[in-house]
């Protein structure tokens, strides 16, 4: 039976529990009519028609507080994070809860619990339910502001908020939240804060098979340090000699990531940042014997892999867009063959070790950025719940991505229905 009452909140307008206040109280659970906002997977194909069919279709939506959320997702695709961001602030300041637009009647409820950010910071949900018989709330948890007296009831919530600095303050919250939570709930917060790049390297780094490269956390005062002095240093135990790559702590996409060949190019790497904080790592050259990098993206989920892409470029940063799969014929055959082989091929490989990545992280469903050496070791990059795993490439020139994702999706969906029972 559901549980009723109300998350009641202390003089900050932060909820009980998280100064010195530890009874918390869980809302009422109840069916509720929202207007649902447009799915980001929707918005992503809805780019090639016109631009007043578009806008018609953003503000038939009813309720401010919906266009602003549609609006923020939109300057988010268009690369404006910042005006996106304002958006969503002030949908959040009308409205916490919201629902994510359906084609199909829903056999199962969904709930997903987020912090104030973009797929940046939360599992970009919609896209892995496009077209699904799955209905997709959406639970803000805003610090500073009283959560809602109600939520939407649900079979099953999910975790969607990623690792970072900046949310591991939401994360800690979520998971006094979620204590007695009355429904099922998936990646639980405990694991995700678990997620950062160096915890990562610490939890993989004894997998037989994985190679991932040592990753500390450092401050800038340190690499000011070494620049001077030079490598090895003190601080950094597992990173002995250069190449090295640097990146700010908190940064995704490969922001501010730069391969450092010696002391005056750290100096000025420094010189041209403003961070205060850093990973830096041991650099490993994963190039391919014709000269170019493949990175994989594999979302486990429930424990079994699942391949999502490969990019092939020539730079040793691989983005899926940035290594342009979509001039290349040679390169997408290769990315159909590899995803038609994966579950005969890589995954088997590669199946004690992802078993047990999979184990370790502990999250119902996580993406891993990683690549095959020579030596058929597994490099992992990162691994974290926030990945962006996707159907929406043309299918015209992608034709045999469609049957791979469908079963991703068949997967995602099959997790919330065993999760539920």
């Amino acid at each position: 039976m559901p549980r009723t009452g109300h998350w009641p909140v202390d003089a900050s307008g932060l909820p009980q529990g998280v100064g010195n206040v530890t009874d918390l109280t869980l809302p009422a659970l109840a069916e509720m009519e929202l207007h649902p906002v447009i799915a980001m997977a929707t918005l992503e194909r809805m780019r090639h028609i016109e631009v007043p069919e578009w806008i018609a279709r953003m503000i038939a939506r009813p309720g401010a507080a919906n266009l602003l959320l549609n609006q923020s997702h939109l300057f988010t695709l268009a690369g404006n994070p910042d005006f996106a961001r304002d958006l969503l602030d002030q949908a959040l300041e009308q409205s916490m809860i919201y629902r994510v637009e359906g084609s199909r009647p829903p056999a199962i409820r969904l709930l997903a619990l987020l912090g104030p950010g973009d797929t940046s910071d939360n599992t970009p949900l919609d896209y892995l339910i496009e077209d699904a018989d799955i209905r997709l709330d959406l639970l803000y948890i805003v610090p500073g502001k009283p959560l809602p007296p109600a939520i939407p009831d649900h079979d099953v919530a999910i975790i969607a908020l990623g690792e970072s600095g900046k949310n591991r303050p939401v994360l800690e919250l979520m998971d006094r939240l979620i204590e007695h939570w009355p429904r099922p709930l998936l990646n639980h917060p405990q694991h995700i804060l678990l997620c950062s790049r160096d915890k990562v390297y610490q939890r993989l780094a004894s997998i037989p098979g994985v190679l991932i490269p040592p990753t500390l956390r450092v401050s800038l005062a340190t690499l000011e340090r070494i620049t001077r002095l030079g490598l090895p240093d003190n601080d950094l135990p597992e990173v002995r000699a250069y190449p090295i790559t640097v990146r700010p702590v908190d940064t995704q996409a490969g922001a501010g990531l730069g391969k450092i060949a010696n002391a005056a190019e750290l100096a000025a790497y420094l010189e041209a940042t403003r961070a205060r904080e850093f990973f830096v790592s041991c650099y490993i050259d994963y190039r391919s014997p014709d000269g170019l990098y493949r990175k994989l993206r594999i979302a486990l989920i429930d424990g079994l892999p699942y391949i999502c892409h490969l990019a092939i470029g020539a730079h040793w940063i691989v983005h899926y867009q940035s290594a342009d799969m979509t001039a290349s014929a040679d390169k997408r055959a290769e990315e159909a063959r590899f995803m038609h082989d994966f579950d005969t091929g890589f995954a088997v490989r590669h199946g004690a070790a992802l078993r047990l990545i999979a184990e370790r992280l502990a999250l119902d469903y996580v993406v891993i950025d990683c690549a095959e050496m020579p030596d058929e070791k597994l490099l992992v990059f990162e691994a974290d719940n926030r990945g962006w795993v996707h159907a929406t490439d043309p299918v015209d020139v992608f034709p045999y991505k469609q049957a791979s994702m469908r079963k991703v999706f068949a997967a995602f969906r099959a997790m919330l229905f065993k999760a539920a029972k």
